[in-house]
């Protein structure tokens, strides 16, 4: 396992969920690559995107099939070095939790019509499956609400 996805899982454990890292051989940098390569609905790949508010970060996890209307919801797209900065890693492999500090979270509620859904494991290869409602139970600074 990478190092990288091996600090996610230890770092999720650590919030209390067991999860199990798969490396894909191809990459999953994009909601489309991700759901081919684990044979899922592109809508069951947890975008993890990163905002800024006030020049604060959000993170906004976004169903695959769904954009995000940053407008309406007060947002800028955050640059890849505040991405890195904000979360401790690379836009195409930030996870929904574990990060370096704890982010505001905003989660796109059509996630909710799935038992299980994938999430990048710090790289862009490197991915696990969680079931929604634990991963909205360990979401510490969360909100659930409609991001598209």
């Amino acid at each position: 396992m990478h190092p990288t996805a091996a600090r996610v899982a230890e770092r999720l454990c650590q919030l209390g969920l067991e999860i199990e890292v798969m490396s894909l051989s191809d990459s999953a940098r994009t909601a489309d690559l991700a759901a081919a390569a684990l044979a899922v609905q592109v809508g069951q790949i947890v975008k993890s995107l990163v905002f800024l508010r006030d020049d604060e970060p959000v993170l906004v996890l976004c169903a695959g099939d769904r954009r995000v209307d940053a407008r309406r919801l007060g947002l800028e797209p955050a640059p890849a070095d505040r991405v890195r900065a904000a979360t401790g890693f690379s836009i195409g492999g930030v996870p929904p939790l574990g990060h370096d500090q704890e982010l505001e979270t905003i989660v796109d509620q059509s996630l909710l019509r799935f038992d299980v859904v994938w999430a990048a494991a710090g790289t862009p290869h490197d991915v696990f499956a969680v079931e929604v409602s634990a991963l909205l139970g360990v979401l510490a600074r969360a909100s659930v609400t409609d991001v598209s």
